[in-house]
């Protein structure tokens, strides 16, 4: 369902597979997709891999964390964390469309956006903004469903060092107050469901930051929608 869900979505026309390289083929050709983008079962909250039929990973029934429901489609491993080092750092923004894709094609994620009064996407920092030229996250959103983007609702007023550098309590207190909601559109959270927009999540640091900030200014419900989930 999943490879036939790619095949109906994704361009057509011919070019090579990142991956294998074939020719002709699909940017990730379909033999790819089945080797390597196979759905899991996940946390519901975190997105963490969980054995089959447990909807809860044990740290989010500890502590629940700031999402009512969080997916992902992939782990960032082979060959996935190939690709996106290539759409975040070497300017490969047509990726936006095959990950988006892949997203859509994630059990619950159609739903999900079909649902969501709002999509927003994870602002990056002005200084890291300036440096790549793009937020690669806006551009994953905008390929999910452009017609609810909002990009003047979530706001970076914060830069932090890269969060790769730190451990997860250390990013915690990085991020804090890195994210805030603009004053004058605070009114436009008012009892929304939001779909949170992400293109990889590790800690889960910054999504929870977000999704704080986003809570407190009125949201009533937030999915966290990412490509990739390191595990």
């Amino acid at each position: 369902m999943r490879i036939e869900t790619f095949s109906r979505l994704i361009n057509r026309l011919p070019s090579q597979c990142q991956v294998c390289h074939s020719w002709p083929a699909n940017t990730v050709c379909e033999d790819c997709v089945s080797q390597f983008a196979q759905p899991h079962a996940r946390c519901q909250t975190c997105a963490l891999p969980v054995p089959q039929g447990m909807p809860h990973c044990g740290a989010c029934l500890k502590q629940a964390p700031p999402l009512d429901q969080c997916l992902a489609a992939v782990a960032y491993a082979y060959p996935w964390s190939n690709l996106m080092a290539e759409f975040k750092f070497h300017d490969q923004t047509g990726l936006a469309r095959v990950f988006a894709t892949l997203l859509k094609a994630t059990p619950w994620v159609e739903p999900a956006l079909d649902a969501a009064d709002l999509v927003l996407a994870m602002p990056l920092s002005g200084a890291k903004l300036r440096q790549r030229g793009y937020n690669q996250a806006l551009l994953l959103a905008r390929e999910l469903n452009h017609t609810k983007v909002q990009t003047d609702i979530l706001l970076r007023i914060q830069d932090s060092p890269a969060q790769h550098t730190f451990k997860r309590t250390q990013r915690l207190n990085a991020l804090k107050h890195a994210f805030a909601v603009d004053p004058l559109r605070i009114g436009a959270l008012q009892g929304t469901r939001v779909v949170l927009v992400d293109d990889v999540m590790t800690t889960g640091a910054s999504l929870y930051a977000a999704a704080r900030v986003l809570r407190a200014a009125g949201a009533s419900h937030i999915t966290g929608l990412v490509f990739a989930r390191t595990e």
